[in-house]
C-alpha cells in the first residue's frame, strides 16, 4: 500500500483521480523534469532520476487503475478461470501465478486473510470469493489474451 500512496503523492494524484487526470499530470511532471531541458550534466542526471520515479509511479499507478481494470475484465475472468498455479506473500502484496502463465499481484491483503488462502481446500475458490473483489491489483506478466472472432 506505500507503493500506491507514494506514487499518488509523487504525481499529486488522489484515489479519485481519473486516468485522463492521472496522463495529464504525468505530462506536466515529464516536461517539468525532462533531463534535456537542463544544459547542466548534474542537473540533467538529477532530472534523469526523477524522470525515472516519475514513470514507475505513472505506469504502476494506471495498471491499477479501475478504469485500466474496467477495460481488461474479460482477460481477467479468463486468467482466473485457469486456477492458481503458485503464490507468495510479501508486505500485504499476494502474488499469484495463473495456469495460463500470468502473474497478478493484489495489494491490502491482511496476513488474517492470507492465512486462510494458504490452509483453504479450494485457494482458487477462496481467492474469487475473498482476494479479488475490492482489491488494488495489476498485471505483472502474462500472455496477453485476445478476443477469437
Amino acid at each position: 500500500m506505500k507503493k500506491i500512496s507514494d506514487g499518488r503523492k509523487l504525481l499529486g494524484a488522489t484515489s479519485l483521480t481519473t486516468l485522463k487526470e492521472l496522463n495529464t499530470l504525468y505530462r506536466g511532471l515529464m516536461k517539468k523534469h525532462h533531463p534535456d531541458r537542463f544544459p547542466d550534466e548534474v542537473e540533467k542526471q538529477e532530472a534523469e532520476a526523477m524522470s525515472q520515479r516519475v514513470i514507475e509511479a505513472y505506469k504502476f499507478l494506471e495498471s491499477i487503475h479501475p478504469e485500466t481494470h474496467a477495460a481488461n475484465t474479460a482477460e481477467f475472468e479468463q486468467t482466473v478461470a485457469s486456477n492458481i498455479k503458485n503464490w507468495h506473500y510479501q508486505h500485504q502484496t499476494l502474488h499469484i501465478d495463473f495456469g495460463d502463465g500470468s502473474v497478478y499481484e493484489f495489494y491490502g491483503v491482511d496476513p488474517k486473510t492470507y492465512n486462510k488462502f494458504t490452509q483453504a481446500d479450494g485457494s482458487t475458490r477462496f481467492a474469487r470469493r475473498h482476494i479479488f473483489p475490492g482489491r488494488s491489483f495489476r498485471k505483472v506478466s502474462g500472455p496477453k489474451i485476445t478476443d477469437q472472432e
